[in-house]
This record gives C-alpha cells, structure tokens and sequence, in this order.
C-alpha cells in the first residue's frame, strides 16, 4: 500500500496531504475564497499567485500533522489536468522538484478522477463498478467506473455545470460568491415549490430526449426573467423562496438522471464526487429515490467533496500501486477527458 505526498491547485484552494492507500494522515487546505470575493470569482493570476506563497507552508504542515518523514513516503502526486493553467503549474512544478530530490516516483492525476476516488475516503471498501455523479463548478457529469483508470462519461452537461449555475444564481439574486453554500442555507428556509422553474432537457435528432444529458443554461435564464418580472410588478424579491425553487429543480434533475442510468445499466451503486454534492437538497433528494428503486448512494465527507488533496493521493496510490508511474516531462492540461486518464501514466 502506498504511501502518497499529493499536492492539488488546479483552481482556488492550495491543498496537500498524506495519504496511504485510503487512509488519510493528513490533509491540508488552504482556501482563497475570501481573495476572490471581492471580485465575485476566481481570477486565475491572483489564484497563481496565492499558490506560490502558501504551497510551502502546506507541505511543512502536511508533514506535521501526519508526523511523517521523507522516507515513509513512496510517491509525489500533483493534480495536471484539468484546471487553470498557471494554477497547476505551480502543484506540478512543487511535486517535480520533490521527486528528483527525494528521488521519489512523480504521478500526474487527473482532478476529476480525484473526485471519484473522494468516496474511496469514506467507504474504503467501495469497489467498481458503481457510478459516479460528478457535480462541481466546472464539472456535471454520469461515469461508469469500471476499474482504476477505466472510465465510460455516459451523461455530462450541455453547457453550465451544476455548481456553475449555483454561481450564477447567486449573483442575480446579489448573494455574493461562491454561490452555492448560501443557496443551500437560505433554501432551508423557503418555498421550493414557490416557483415552477424549468427542468433543462437535451433533445435527440429523433425526437425525446436525452436521459441522462442535463443542461442548466436555460434555468439560470428562468430565473432572471422571474426576478425581473416580479422587479418590474414592483415586489420585493422574496429570496428564500427563488433559492429555494432554484435547488429543489437543479437535485430533482440531477437525481432522476442518476437513479435511470444506474438502473439501465445494473449498477446497484452511486457515488458522489465534487463540490455540490455537499449539497443537502441534493442529499436530500438522492437518498430517498435511491431507497425507492433499492440502491446504494455514497456521499463523501463535507471536506472532501470541495478540491482537496487527500483525494489525488488517494487515486494515486492506487495507480502507483499498479506500477503506475508519470514522466518528468508532463505538462499541464486545462481540459483533458476522464476517459484520456491513462495517457499520463507510463
């Protein structure tokens, strides 16, 4: 079992941890939010820049909390693709430079596979195939895991991602940024059957629809013709219910899609990955329809379901332990499909 440095900052956190094969020794994350803020998203140069200076002080703090040692450690991993450029650079770049001095096997990892490997953390006995919904900010998609590295995408969005719409949203509705943690608390609070809002469908060139495609454009659209109608009407824009309305639509669509391909394709599993599935209407929604139709569903801890490094570490110790090992010379990718995964490794 081997015994993993991962290093992620594909985008706004600077994460390290130490983690041996599913067990996490320690997991560090320092998040950017509050730099972001003010500019009501993530501005990938100053998201560079926040690496350099923290990235550091989080593998000192790594090594720490786990009370590890350089000779206890089998692997360096960093997070390659996807994500902003500058971004991994500064993770790829920190992990190289470790492993030729510590002379230590590097490993290039895949950001989303690291999402499908979070509920390795919490259900280490979990294995494939199962499917994975993978809903983040950048992100929406339904994989077939079928074993380390095998992956099959059979639904994803058309356009916005789920977290993305979060994001959105919460900007018409002048809730600040990130979007979805305050859509999700002032949704507890109101009406989700206030507004009817439209459930976004994908049509096929033969007529109906596509069962397991999603796209999230046209809500986010709905939802700004509503505030501006009830603007115009002169009212007051009741907020708790809009977000409420809002989520209840988004985990409804999102659920149905991932209880119908799970039960088309015999899969008796569902594990969630990325930021929204910290959501509780997701939750919420998820749970009961997968009780309904007698199937299992996996929602990984709150503080692995936003980018983390425990979950890179946790995917790489499985490919190192393969016999899985990366180039010197890889690069960094801003998209790379989780089908293409096993292009990193040689």
């Amino acid at each position: 079992m081997a015994t993993i440095l991962a290093i992620e900052t594909s985008c706004d956190e600077t994460a390290v941890a130490i983690v041996r094969d599913r067990q996490v020794y320690s997991s560090i994350i320092a998040s950017q939010i509050p730099v972001h803020q003010q500019y009501g998203g993530v501005v990938p140069e100053v998201a560079s820049r926040q690496h350099v200076e923290t990235i550091n002080q989080g593998i000192a703090q790594a090594f720490q909390q786990a009370g590890a040692n350089w000779s206890e450690i089998d692997g360096i991993a960093a997070t390659c693709a996807p994500g902003l450029v500058g971004a991994l650079l500064v993770g790829l770049s920190a992990a190289k430079t470790l492993a030729i001095l510590h002379q230590k096997p590097f490993l290039g990892t895949h950001h989303l596979e690291g999402h499908i490997y979070a509920s390795y953390l919490s259900s280490p006995d979990l294995q494939p195939p199962f499917l994975c919904l993978l809903v983040s900010g950048g992100h929406t998609s339904l994989i077939y895991v079928k074993d380390c590295g095998v992956y099959e995408t059979l639904g994803e969005t058309r356009d916005d991602a789920a977290g993305e719409a979060f994001d959105k949203v919460a900007r018409l509705l002048a809730l600040g940024y990130p979007g979805g943690p305050i859509i999700d608390k002032l949704a507890k609070e109101g009406n989700p059957n206030a507004f009817p809002l439209p459930e976004g469908k994908i049509s096929l060139p033969n007529g109906g629809f596509h069962p397991y495609d999603s796209s999230f454009s046209g809500l986010k659209t709905a939802v700004l013709r509503l505030t501006q109608r009830l603007e115009q009407e002169g009212h007051s824009l009741p907020v708790k219910d809009i977000a409420a309305s809002f989520q209840d639509t988004v985990a409804k669509a999102l659920t149905k899609r991932a209880i119908a391909c799970a039960l088309d394709y015999g899969l008796n599993t569902i594990a969630v990955g990325g930021g929204v599935a910290a959501n509780s209407g997701l939750r919420k929604h998820l749970q009961e329809a997968a009780a309904a139709h007698n199937l299992q569903v996996m929602f990984p801890p709150m503080k692995f379901c936003t980018d983390n490094a425990a979950m890179i570490g946790c995917a790489s110790a499985d490919h190192l332990n393969r016999g899985h090992v990366s180039s010197l010379s890889l690069g960094v990718r801003s998209r790379l499909p989780l089908t293409q995964v096993m292009q990193l490794y040689s």
